[in-house]
């Protein structure tokens, strides 16, 4: 990849908040699965290259075997701010991973990483590669890691969480009206949220049409006048933008689009929708908040809270395979 090309991207994925950095985009085959066996000893040393994967560790409470961490977590997440920044996804350093001697190293094979996880085999380091594309996947990513590193109950727990959230949101959902909306990523040019992603499942789960889904699976560019022609009840404005110069200046200049009308053009922190980590319990509750009124947030609480914390949870290395 040419200095130029690099640039590019690293732009637009900064731009994209966590989704091109934290999401797995497929390498065109799958790669083999190191998540089975636990690793032995008091204290792992692991690296992870990936903003999802080192928020699951540090959920889990295994922030003490990190030893290096994405360039991403490194500048956001104060606990992990001493640690060695290794690179992102475009940018791993190989130098800087070996140096750590870890017994583990934690991505998302994509095609970017590819190479990188077999140089990283290639001079004995285990690697495990984690897909987390659909919402499915980062529930079995929190489970394997979990058996990982030997925080197989706090893993289990997590996941019961997260599933008991997804249900109870479902179920209020069904009882109100869908909402036609989009989540824009990025404003200039415009990314939205498509098919086929743990986004488009949780604006599913909260009762959300998701207009994107036209313009085909993942988070493909969309024309401003693709857009409009929508007419969105609701956007959801997750870019960089939106963080630092609010939503409601910039979206009054499309005056007749509902979701302006009705003052539903909202903020959702990246951090919060675009992460595919293990808070998306969290990023159900406000979707469902947002399209749906505090009423609606209420009743997803008793309903979490009426199902406890006892329901057992299948770690996914036993289910289907």
């Amino acid at each position: 990849m040419s200095e130029q090309s690099h640039h590019i991207r690293s732009r637009v994925a900064a731009s994209l908040g966590l989704v091109l950095l934290a999401v797995a985009v497929p390498a065109g085959a799958a790669s083999e699965s190191a998540h089975a066996a636990p690793l032995e000893g008091e204290r792992l040393r692991v690296v992870s290259l990936n903003p999802a994967l080192t928020a699951i560790l540090l959920e889990l409470d295994a922030g003490d075997m990190l030893v290096g961490v994405d360039s991403w977590s490194h500048k956001q997440r104060p606990e992990v701010v001493n640690l060695p920044d290794v690179g992102g996804l475009f940018d791993p350093s190989l130098e800087g991973v070996v140096a750590l001697e870890p017994d583990l190293v934690v991505l998302t094979p994509s095609i970017e990483q590819r190479d990188f996880r077999s140089r990283l085999e290639a001079l004995g380091i285990r690697v495990a590669g984690f897909e987390n594309v659909r919402f499915d996947e980062v529930l079995s990513n929190i489970l394997d890691l979990g058996v990982l590193v030997d925080r197989e109950a706090e893993a289990r727990l997590r996941v019961l969480e997260i599933r008991a959230t997804r249900t109870a949101v479902a179920n209020v959902a069904a009882s109100r009206e869908r909402v036609r909306c989009l989540v824009v990523l990025q404003r200039d040019p415009v990314f939205v949220a498509g098919a086929s992603s743990f986004i488009d499942e949780m604006l599913e789960t909260a009762g959300c049409t998701n207009l994107g889904r036209q313009l085909g699976q993942g988070y493909p560019r969309a024309s401003l006048e693709w857009l409009v022609a929508q007419m969105p009840d609701v956007v959801f404005d997750a870019s960089l933008d939106a963080r630092i110069q609010g939503v409601r200046d910039y979206w009054q200049r499309w005056k007749t689009l509902p979701a302006v009308e009705t003052g539903r053009v909202l903020h959702i922190a990246a951090e919060t929708l675009t992460l595919p980590g293990p808070a998306l319990d969290g990023a159900l509750l406000e979707l469902a908040r947002a399209l749906h009124g505090e009423t609606a947030a209420t009743e997803i609480a008793v309903a979490v809270e009426a199902v406890g914390p006892a329901a057992p949870v299948v770690p996914s290395r036993e289910a289907g395979r």
